[in-house]
């Protein structure tokens, strides 16, 4: 088969789904039937014109021509960022102001103008333009293949030629990149890029590299690979590329992320599938008149770790939000460890144009208590799960709506969203009490006692008597199933399952290869018997970061896994272990350990092995962190407190290190360390940052003397 032949069978396959096959010079400005002034113009004007009017009928004609001006001039060079605009034009419409005919009054009313019928496909103009020329600057260039809807260039496809062994598909990926330097005003309206070599297909963005342009490996969302391995084009073609497929993925599958370096992600087909499934299944469960079995149960999803399982997320929640039948509800984010829940709210937050809503976080119960309550509608509200725990002399947490439009999300349904069964609590007094006005007093009486008190429950009970109407979604890349943990039995019956093995063909994870190296605790026989129960209790306890009791058992736990002799034989392992594995490949190696004190202590070790490794450069640390040198600094001396490392996340040391370093800079005017009144001005200056962050008190002052070392030793480089 020929470049040329796989061309043609790509339009057939085209046509079949839809559109209308166009070619390229006889729609030129030369050509038979021009629909183009120049070869600059990479938008079909008229029929975006005539989509205009059609689509938009109550909007006066001058608005409409205005809007058609936005579009064909987009005002912004950059490329992607000029993508962006047009895509938040193309999803959500373009911004006019008009009056009304008729109207007197002046007043001047703001609308939005569609470019497209997204309910309706067959209301759109569907085009295949192969042989496109377009003139760029210096060059002319001829993609292969162009699907117009409207007018508008809205994918692009380059093929390369199946019998040219040196022609493959990443020869088609870098003549995108070609096309992108010297044709860059037609990438402006671009949505989506294909390549293919007749037998491999993938789909990407506009700023995807090679790794990120994914298969498309199903048409119905259940059969893998319908049409057979080698046919991964036109599966690609009838899966996402016919006209209402296309349009549901155009609307709610593609995101715009900055977070100072401009993205545009895509999502795959697993994502995809994923989230049309579960929107079905949550609307059913959510009608007040469903089943009993299945009322507020809206499935489980279950994508293995790595395979894009926060965007999969972002995009259901979207997509939810638009959904007509939920009547425009509030999305409840559930974690069950702050670091999760601040990772995946800077997620969505980065995702405001899909989201259309800027997602807010609970600081604290009281604060989840006052967004819930009451509210009316919408809404994207993040919490931990354990902000649902009754305040003290609460016997149950307290109803915050009836609402049957809520959907609460839960990241990773782990073990805090199982604890429905209610225990009998008990009180075993570790000494009498002489306090005759202690009704705890009186049970101490006989010091070894247990004396029963009270019934609890777990967090999800609380949670579904704050919400008993809301209906739950899990997402998890870990299912649990053992007693009362199973997530089928919480969440309903999965929606959508991507494991470790479909992960590892697609390309989105890499296989895993594990080798046990087991280095002993030095245990004392006698605590054996003990420790399952010991961890299990730190398991359920593991948000609970206030409460002593954790506190000094983890730091038990921590202190013999950290024990120096295994800490030194740890590090002389790793050491051996990569040196041997480099001989064979060069690679990286990633050291997690059980607290950043024991990584300190690692790291020495190593260094003290191998002192060549050390690098004392704070700019690559800096990077890393993105954080300045100067902020790096005090970073690292509010890192030195190992319970501010567990209590607080690492974004927020990092925000705490940028106002520090912001406000110390503003401040060194002075040669302060001579000066015992500006340093004491500096001292509270620094104290109330602390607090205001909720630094933990315990070590505050070793800290703040830290800071104010760290700021000494900067003065003069500042001044």
């Amino acid at each position: 088969m020929t470049e040329d032949q796989l061309e043609q069978e790509t339009l057939g396959w085209l046509a079949d789904v839809g559109y209308t096959h166009l070619y390229g010079p006889d729609i030129a400005p030369d050509g038979p039937n021009p629909e183009r002034a120049d070869y600059r113009q990479v938008i079909l004007r008229a029929r975006l014109q005539d989509a205009i009017h059609r689509l938009n009928p109550n909007i006066p004609t001058a608005a409409k021509d205005d809007a058609l001006k936005q579009v064909l001039d987009l005002g912004i060079p950059a490329l992607l960022s000029a993508n962006r605009q047009f895509h938040k034009l193309l999803v959500s419409g373009v911004p006019v102001q008009y009056q009304k005919d008729g109207d007197e009054s002046g007043y001047i009313r703001g609308d939005f103008v569609r470019l497209i019928d997204w309910k309706n496909p067959a209301r759109n103009r569907w085009l295949a333009v192969n042989q496109f020329s377009i003139k760029g600057p210096h060059h002319t260039r001829r993609p292969d293949i162009i699907l117009f809807v409207n007018g508008l260039p809205l994918v692009l496809m380059e093929l390369k030629n199946p019998a040219d062994e040196n022609a493959d598909i990443w020869k088609a990926y870098d003549q995108i990149q070609t096309y992108k330097a010297q044709i860059p005003d037609v990438f402006h309206y671009n949505e989506l890029l294909v390549i293919s070599d007749g037998s491999d297909a993938r789909l990407g963005s506009l700023s995807a590299n090679s790794e990120r342009f994914m298969q498309w490996r199903t048409i119905d969302g259940v059969t893998l690979d319908p049409l057979g391995e080698f046919n991964e084009l036109e599966t690609l073609i009838r899966g996402v590329l016919a006209p209402a497929t296309l349009l549901d993925y155009l609307r709610f599958f593609v995101l715009f992320e900055d977070d100072g370096t401009l993205i545009k992600k895509v999502a795959g087909y697993h994502q995809f599938h994923a989230v049309r499934s579960a929107i079905d299944r949550v609307v059913a469960a959510s009608r007040p008149g469903s089943d009993a079995a299945t009322k507020g149960k809206g499935g489980g999803v279950w994508h293995t770790q790595g395979s894009g399982k926060s965007i999969t997320m972002t995009c259901f929640a979207a997509r939810v939000m638009q959904e007509t039948a939920m009547e425009n509800p509030t999305i409840v984010v559930i974690t069950d460890r702050n670091d999760l829940d601040g990772q995946l709210f800077g997620v969505f937050s980065l995702a405001q144009d899909l989201l259309r809503e800027q997602p807010v976080q609970a600081e604290t119960r009281q604060d989840l208590r006052t967004k819930l309550a009451n509210r009316p509608s919408g809404g994207i509200i993040f919490a931990t799960i354990q902000k649902f725990m009754p305040d003290p002399g609460e016997d149950f947490f307290p109803r915050l709506s009836d609402r049957h439009n809520i959907v609460v999300i839960a990241d990773e349904a782990h073990r805090t969203q199982y604890g429905f069964e209610a225990k009998l609590r008990t009180f075993t007094p570790k000494t009498p009490t002489t306090s005759a006005n202690d009704p705890l007093a009186l049970l101490a009486a006989e010091p070894t006692a247990s004396y029963q008190v009270a019934y609890q429950v777990g967090y999800a009970q609380h949670l579904r008597d704050a919400l008993p109407n809301a209906t739950f979604v899990a997402f998890t890349g870990t299912p649990v199933s053992s007693e009362d943990r199973d997530t089928r039995a919480v969440f309903g019956d999965y929606i959508h399952i991507y494991d470790m093995q479909q992960a590892k063909e697609d390309g989105a994870t890499v296989a895993i290869y594990f080798e046990s190296r087991l280095a002993k605790l030095a245990l004392k026989e006698d605590e054996l018997p003990h420790l399952d129960e010991e961890v299990e209790e730190l398991a359920e306890d593991e948000e609970e970061s206030q409460q002593a009791r954790l506190k000094s058992r983890w730091a038990a736990l921590e202190k013999v896994v950290g024990a120096e002799p295994r800490i030194a034989r740890v590090a002389a392992d790793i050491v051996a272990h990569f040196e041997e594995r480099n001989k064979a490949q060069d690679g990286k190696a990633m050291v997690v350990a059980m607290s950043r004190e024991i990584c300190v202590h690692l790291y020495n070790e190593i260094v003290k092995l191998r002192p060549d490794w050390h690098d004392a450069d704070p700019e690559n640390r800096g990077d890393e962190l993105g954080l300045s040198e100067d902020e790096v600094r005090f970073y690292d001396a509010l890192a030195n407190n190992e319970s501010a490392v567990r209590e607080l996340t690492d974004e927020t040391l990092k925000k705490i290190a940028h106002e520090l370093t912001d406000n110390l800079r503003k401040n060194l005017t002075v040669d302060w360390s001579k000066r015992e009144n500006v340093r004491a001005t500096l001292r509270l200056m620094v104290k109330r940052i602390l607090r205001k962050y909720k630094y933990p008190p315990d070590q505050q002052e070793e800290a703040i003397e830290l800071v104010l070392r760290q700021a000494e030793a900067l003065g003069e480089a500042w001044a």
